[in-house]
């Protein structure tokens, strides 16, 4: 393994790696090296919605040839169990072993909370969060049983997609929001089920020019310059995943980390921003009143976390 190969001999999986993020992924994870399955359903819409393509994935593959890597396409949901399985069992059946795991498959169905349909908050819930378990677990599995069986330095990362839709939140994804939340709570368990094992897990929250999100992001900063990068393009997110994923990242495990256009910022866990102990035995209701309403009056009107203004993103 030399230092321009880092991931020499590695296999990994990407999932959603048809277009945008994904596709940006599996290529720089393939250029630093590793052998890659390119798992993509194929859908047109990015709510899910069209039918079931293996070109997006066999394109990115093709691509990943061309430069002299190894790749194979996977079309399949990762919201199905069984789907998951064979995803994990074809990166095992070609190249020998899994290494690697990068979620990133999801959809959008944008609505307030107060008009989203059950199928609407399901549908997104399913997509990611269920999406990542299931490859999460099967991967799992075929690490702790390699393990198991005695082999010794078994080799595991696993980079989970979040978002700051979690962080700040999103007044219009609810569903999308609370899946990329649940994102988190499963990554850092995962950090800690499987780093006995030799495997890491970390979450990124990256902000990228997709056909995800080109409404999103529609009116902030463009290229400014023929030949000059998208600040917010796929390009800028996709080297924080091969590393990541790479022998360097070995002391980096249950972390979150935001990335776009050179920058990354490490998040850290949530802490006590302010303490009350109660004068008696127990609180009531007017003793709260005392303490907490003039502590939130304190701050300004509708405070929030706002990641987007702490985080530098900006129109124009």
């Amino acid at each position: 393994m030399s230092l321009s190969l880092p991931l020499e001999g590695l296999s990994a999986i990407v999932t959603g790696a048809g277009r945008g993020l994904g596709r940006a992924e599996a290529l720089e994870l393939a250029r630093l090296g590793a052998a890659v399955v390119v798992n993509d359903y194929g859908q047109s819409g990015r709510d899910g919605s069209g039918t079931a393509s293996a070109a997006p994935a066999e394109e990115v593959v093709a691509e990943i040839r061309a430069a002299g890597g190894r790749a194979v396409a996977h079309l399949g949901d990762v919201s199905d169990f069984e789907s998951a399985r064979a995803l994990v069992d074809l990166a095992v059946e070609e190249f020998g072993k899994l290494d690697i795991l990068v979620n990133n498959a999801g959809i959008l169905r944008d609505r307030m909370v107060f008009s989203m349909s059950e199928d609407e908050w399901d549908s997104v819930v399913r997509v990611h969060l269920k999406g990542h378990f299931n490859t999460t677990h099967f991967a799992a599995v075929h690490w702790r049983g390699r393990a198991k069986a005695g082999e010794t330095g078994v080799y595991g990362r696993i980079v989970n997609t979040s978002s700051e839709a979690f962080l700040a939140g999103s007044a219009g994804q609810p569903n999308y929001a609370a899946a990329k939340g649940g994102i988190v709570g499963l990554t850092t368990s995962t950090a800690l089920a499987l780093a006995r094992y030799g495997v890491t897990a970390n979450a990124i929250c990256p902000r990228a020019r997709t056909r995800m999100t080109e409404d999103v992001f529609a009116g902030f900063a463009e290229p400014t310059a023929e030949g000059e990068l998208d600040p917010l393009s796929p390009e800028h997110v996709a080297p924080l995943v091969g590393y990541l994923a790479s022998p360097a990242a070995a002391g980096v495990n249950g972390q979150l980390l935001v990335v776009h256009g050179g920058m990354v910022a490490v998040v850290d866990r949530p802490r006590v921003s302010a303490k009350f102990d109660t004068a008696k035995e127990a609180f009531t209701y007017e003793e709260l009143d005392g303490l907490l309403s003039p502590h939130y009056a304190s701050r300004p009107a509708g405070e929030t976390f706002a990641a987007s203004e702490v985080l530098g993103l900006k129109k124009g």
